[in-house]
């Protein structure tokens, strides 16, 4: 199996990305002229696809990079669901694909990383993580470079996962590893008004398990930890700020202020209020 040599003392370049799920039993990928990278996660079904002459069957929680130029096109019908994501690599160098299969990881000054063309991806639920942040970054923010780096992760990730790990991924450090996920999302998504079940959607498991996962993990419910994130920043911008109360409710994620009273009283135990003047008088005393 042919291994890719990224050297990486720039990022690559990100072009596009989405999510494709076959209408019926009998799509066949597109035959097309393929200029860029197209880096395919399967998560459900197998995929029959070539790239000039040569025919993958990529089947779920495997991979595929499909290399340019070539005649990409589908062999046979394919019922599945995958990620995909189009990408240049700058440079253009002649020693991009090498004609071996790399079994250990390059030393850690190495500025490249080596990915098989096809494997399987010992993470694929930290992979869909990723690229679904790819997506919300190239969806509202539509920064090149952020994109860009972005994406160089996602393959440093996969590298990662091939090497680093050894492709091997304990029960353990699995669960911590969804568990700081779910930490960082709510975080990165603190101002928004998230539902539990959203939380469980994104990271592919139902409502019910999700839960208690994250309350045998954390020692309080999902729903509880996620209000106490929203309530420690709500804290911050009533003393840090001159913000009316009304505001900073709607700023993270309420939709009126009586709402966001009550559960900032259910968690401090005063009304905002309260706790602006409070933290104010405080202030003016050891002055």
């Amino acid at each position: 199996m042919d291994t890719l040599n990224f050297h990486l003392e720039k990022p690559l370049q990100f072009n596009w990305t989405g999510k494709f799920i076959a209408p019926d039993e009998n799509w066949i990928h597109m035959s097309r002229e393929l200029s860029d990278f197209e880096l395919i996660l399967m998560t459900k079904g197998d995929l029959y696809i070539a790239e000039n002459d040569t025919e993958f069957v990529v089947h779920e929680g495997e991979y595929v990079i499909i290399c340019p130029p070539c005649h990409q096109h589908g062999f046979r019908p394919s019922q599945c669901t995958f990620y995909w994501t189009h990408f240049s690599y700058p440079g253009g160098r002649s020693d991009l694909r090498i004609h071996e299969t790399v079994s250990s990881p390059l030393s850690a000054e190495e500025t490249r990383i080596l990915l098989p063309v096809h494997a399987k991806v010992p993470r694929m639920d930290r992979m869909i993580v990723l690229l679904k942040q790819l997506q919300d970054c190239n969806r509202n923010y539509r920064n090149v470079n952020q994109n860009n780096y972005t994406l160089t992760g996602i393959l440093c990730e996969l590298y990662s996962q091939l090497y680093l790990s050894g492709g091997r991924i304990t029960m353990k450090g699995e669960k911590h590893q969804l568990y700081t996920d779910i930490v960082d999302y709510i975080s990165w998504r603190v101002r928004e008004p998230v539902k539990v079940r959203e939380v469980a959607a994104y990271f592919g498991y139902n409502e019910k398990y999700i839960t208690t996962f994250f309350k045998k993990s954390a020692g309080i419910s999902l729903k509880s930890y996620m209000l106490e994130r929203k309530m420690e920043l709500a804290k911050s911008l009533l003393t840090d700020t001159n913000l009316p109360i009304s505001q900073i409710g709607y700023d993270i994620g309420f939709s009126d202020n009586h709402n966001f009273s009550n559960a900032f009283k259910k968690v401090t135990g005063q009304s905002p209020s309260v706790y602006r003047n409070t933290y104010a008088e405080r202030m003016l005393f050891h002055q």
